[in-house]
């Protein structure tokens, strides 16, 4: 699954937050000028620049030296991460968005139809990225492109440092006064049915100015670009520690799933359903979800061997139709078919064994999210126990 969030209108101006993290840290233009190796002249002209762009004063000048504003003072540290994310300083704003959108869209030719440039400017912005920085980033495979081990791990940087600087203008413009910002979800399936939904609903209407934007997709899916930057927490089932390297989890509820089938199935009249739901199909997802795992440990744990299963979904929408066509089996949490179990379409029996899952946020280790994406992950936690209670 590709995900693509939108290329900024300008591509961001690296030496001017390179300015202003300097002049933060060292407090005098004499000794941030030399630490960026800009001029005066030009670190002052940097700092106006952006200033400029975000329409605040980032310091009061005097005869004791640059001193920081407030804004100032919320922006140097992400501008500081961005700068290491990046990684050197010869990078330029304009190589980075070329590179970054030919990385997403995975040709010159999607990356153009992305941000608008021509395949010419991109093309040259990435050769020139290549050079300054002394790395084949990108193989052509055709009219497709394939980045190499040092194009990805530059990718996942750009991405993270670009994170950085929107969570930045964020605050910035929150500062302000202004609801402002962006916060991008990724969904896995349980997700969806009631505890994002109404985390949205909510959100919304307290922050009536802050974007939500919700990408669907499984964890295999949704992992990649959380550790890139592309999107700012992922929600549903918690993984095990070898499958969350660099990310960082929390528990929110516990889910309970339960035996799911068509209304008037069989199994609903069987005195012994733990024996007799071997002789029906299952459609359950693959085996390297938490679910598929939790099946075959009831399984085991009521002595049976878990049947072979001929066809694997993660699909709720293709589960519940596959469902209502025959006699199969599956194991879902009653909440992502509740309409459907309260319309008497589909019924539900308890586990013969309790299966319980965790489910929770997972965001990039070390994150720092802004005052609106700490509201929103707080107001998951309270729908979360909303839903388990």
């Amino acid at each position: 699954m590709l995900i693509r969030l939108p290329m900024p209108d300008r591509p961001p101006n690296i030496r001017h937050f390179a300015a202003l993290a300097a002049t933060v840290r060292h407090g005098s233009l004499t000794r941030a000028a030399r630490a960026v190796n800009l001029t005066q002249p030009a670190l002052t002209q940097a700092i106006t620049g952006l200033e400029a762009s975000l329409g605040v004063t980032l310091f009061d000048r005097g005869p004791q030296g640059m001193t920081a504003t407030e804004p100032a003072l919320l922006l140097a540290p992400r501008a500081e991460a961005a700068i290491e994310h990046v990684g050197s300083p010869r990078v330029t704003g304009t190589q980075l968005r070329a590179f970054l959108a030919v990385a997403r869209a995975g040709s010159y030719a999607g990356a153009a139809e992305a941000t608008g440039l021509s395949s010419a400017s991109l093309h040259r912005a990435v050769a020139d990225l290549s050079v300054a920085l002394g790395q084949r980033l990108i193989d052509k495979r055709g009219r497709s492109i394939l980045l190499t081990a040092a194009g990805a791990r530059r990718a996942r940087g750009f991405g993270l440092a670009m994170a950085e600087l929107r969570a930045g203008h964020a605050e910035v413009m929150a500062w302000q006064g202004k609801s402002a910002g962006r916060i991008v979800v990724g969904a896995m399936p349980l997700s969806r049915a009631r505890w994002l939904p109404e985390t949205i609903v909510r959100f919304a209407a307290a922050h009536p100015g802050v974007d939500v934007s919700v990408h669907e997709g499984s964890h295999a899916e949704l992992a990649g670009p959380l550790r890139d930057g592309d999107i700012d927490l992922m929600l549903g089932a918690l993984r095990e520690e070898a499958e969350v390297d660099g990310l960082a989890q929390e528990a929110v509820f516990e889910d309970r799933p339960a035996l799911v089938m068509r209304s008037g199935h069989p199994l609903l009249s069987e005195p012994d359903p733990a024996q007799a739901m071997l002789a029906y199909p299952w459609f359950i997802s693959g085996r390297e979800t938490p679910l598929r795992r939790y099946w075959e440990g009831m399984m085991r744990t009521l002595g049976l061997e878990p049947p072979h299963v001929r066809i694997e979904c993660g699909s709720v929408m293709m589960v519940r139709q596959l469902l209502l066509s025959g006699d199969g089996l599956t194991l879902l949490s009653p909440g992502q078919v509740s309409v459907e179990l309260e319309a008497g379409v589909l019924a539900s029996l308890p586990t013969p064994v309790p299966v319980r899952r965790t489910i929770g946020v997972t965001s990039r280790a070390g994150w720092r999210p802004t005052a609106a994406q700490a509201q929103f992950v707080a107001l998951l936690r309270t729908v979360g126990t909303e839903i388990e209670g």
